[in-house]
């Protein structure tokens, strides 16, 4: 006598055992790959809700100090300085009430300048206190319109004969402050024994420092 065999896997469909229909498996949903995935033990993950854009980049401080109100040129060369970063401008105008009666002499006489020169040497080395204070208040108010005409963050003060104190203190407290804009007129003495602002600020500070002519391009 013949026994019937067991039935054996692979004699049906693949998947199933002979004799025994198999259940169909329903094909993936076309969203499931896009459907975030649970870590073991906890709720799916969400889905992330964009990256930072690159190069952005946190907020810091500009130092600019300034002699004289800035012009359109002016305003446009620290604009171009770190397009596309937000940077606070913070300026500083000096009431310059101790002008050298020397050196302004020789400053204006170097750029060819005769009439200012022999204005400088009748004025002489007496500034009236209230004058040059509303003369730097001037300024710093026509420096903030321009640098903000183009679309920059700019605020200031005015400070004393020697800027230095001043530009210590705004490197010191401002947020993140880190470097430092000279924008004055050339200084035949001045420049040339390296004892005006932007070599003092190098020898003292400590931070980048660029050094431009008053509506110029130029370094100084």
């Amino acid at each position: 006598m013949i026994l019937p065999q067991a039935p054996r896997r692979g004699d049906g469909a693949p998947g199933s055992v002979a004799g025994v229909p198999s259940t169909p498996v329903p094909p993936p949903s076309p969203d499931a790959a896009r459907e975030p995935v649970a870590p073991p033990g906890g709720p799916a993950a969400e889905p992330s809700s964009g990256a930072s854009s690159p190069g952005a980049s946190s907020p810091w401080t500009l130092v600019v100090l300034t002699e004289e109100a800035f012009g359109d040129v002016d305003a446009r060369n620290v604009a171009q300085l770190h397009a596309g970063e937000a940077v606070r401008h913070v300026v500083l105008v000096p009431a310059d009430t101790r002008r050298s009666v020397l050196a302004g002499l020789l400053d204006h006489l170097s750029l060819g300048e005769l009439r200012e020169a022999l204005g400088a040497l009748r004025e002489g080395g007496r500034t009236d206190p209230e004058r040059a204070r509303a003369e730097a208040e001037a300024a710093l108010a026509a420096t903030l319109a321009a640098l903000r005409a183009e679309g920059l963050d700019a605020d200031g003060r005015t400070t004393g004969d020697d800027p230095m104190p001043a530009v210590r203190e705004a490197l010191r407290d401002e947020p993140d402050a880190r470097e430092l804009v000279v924008v004055t007129r050339p200084h035949a003495v001045e420049d040339t024994f390296h004892t005006d602002w932007a070599s003092r600020a190098r020898d003292e500070l400590g931070v980048p420092v660029l050094h431009v002519y008053a509506g110029t391009t130029r370094l100084g």
